[in-house]
């Protein structure tokens, strides 16, 4: 399989979840210490991840929490967000301006910040109050911290157990999901690869990684041209612009708005020849219990999408690594 180390992944994700007497001892901390709003900060791709978090929390929990988009910040503000506030952000490089910028106006302002900061040297790194540097796995990490405050707040008493199955079987699950994909990855790659527009659409938690999937990966890093909907809006203008020949891909997830893609899934076959359903539901995720699968589908989603990825990028010949202009010119 192309770019598939087993025993590297198995060994990214298990390291993640180890994170958790740390996460939870910081989470407690500041639980215990009393807040006023919680707000999951980023910028692109982490910025996604933001809001696959605050969807998930938002329908199991009333946690008054928010997703703030760096750069919005900046020019907005956020009366809520105060020196009372818990900010949680992510970043790689810990070098990004708007995050840089926006992490700075918060801290100046008083409020606590979560860092996962790849780079412990990095600005970033330096400017949040409680760091935990450890790459990649940042879906995992921000539902880690999500997790520990539900269940500091009342709204996950199986926490315990949830956490136990994802410690014994989570990192082989999401192995075997992309050895189950990867045939199917392939054909997607060489049927799409030269799409003049592509929609992808999802809900839920997927929606986060279907807006990122449609904007770091495909435009960002595959240089092909798509554009991300919501399974929520798709017939509210969207539906209006397909036809037979549209490359459209729906991800159905397992969590409370599964239905609303289901609605879509429905509804594609009666105008389109090429679209492609991709559910999570057709994933074993053996050792995982059914009531969980919710929990992690936006996780299921990202094993096969990292099929796809490969072999669109052996196919066309293009480095997922190269930018045109990100980082290379002054913007």
């Amino acid at each position: 399989m192309l770019k598939f180390n087993e025993l590297k992944q198995i060994e990214s994700v298990n390291g993640a979840l180890k994170l958790r007497n740390q996460i939870e001892g910081i989470v407690d901390r500041i639980y215990s210490e009393g807040f006023d709003h919680i707000f999951y900060m980023g910028i692109g791709g982490t910025y996604a991840s933001s809001m696959q978090a605050v969807t998930y929390i938002t329908g199991k929990s009333a946690l008054p929490v928010y997703v703030e988009n760096a750069s919005e910040y900046l020019t907005t503000g956020n009366r809520k967000l105060t020196n009372k506030s818990i900010v949680i952000i992510s970043s790689v490089t810990g070098s990004t301006e708007e995050m840089v910028r926006a992490v700075s106006q918060v801290k100046e302002l008083g409020a606590r910040i979560i860092g996962f900061i790849d780079v412990k040297e990095a600005p970033l790194a330096k400017s949040v109050d409680y760091l935990i540097s450890y790459p990649a796995n940042e879906q995992l990490k921000f539902f880690m911290v999500a997790d520990r405050l539900m269940f500091n707040n009342g709204d996950f008493s199986q926490y315990e157990q949830y956490y136990k199955e994802l410690d014994a079987h989570l990192a082989k699950a999401l192995v075997e999901v992309e050895k189950a994909a990867d045939s199917f990855g392939e054909q997607f790659a060489q049927k799409h690869k030269d799409d003049s527009m592509h929609y992808f659409v999802g809900a839920g938690n997927q929606w986060g990684a279907v807006y990122s999937y449609a904007m770091c990966y495909w435009e960002e890093q595959h240089w092909l041209r798509s554009k991300s909907i919501h399974s929520s809006e798709f017939f509210h203008g969207t539906f209006e612009v397909i036809d037979r020949d549209t490359a459209v891909t729906l991800f159905i997830g397992e969590d409370e708005q599964r239905p609303l893609s289901e609605r879509v899934a429905n509804f594609l076959p009666r105008i389109c020849s090429r679209y492609t359903i991709i559910d999570t539901k057709d994933y074993a995720l053996e050792g995982i219990s059914e009531e969980y699968r919710g929990r992690i589908s936006h996780l299921v989603l990202h094993a096969v999408t990292q099929r796809i990825d490969a072999h669109v990028e052996k196919i066309n010949c293009h480095p997922m690594e190269i930018r045109r202009y990100y980082r290379q010119l002054d913007y």
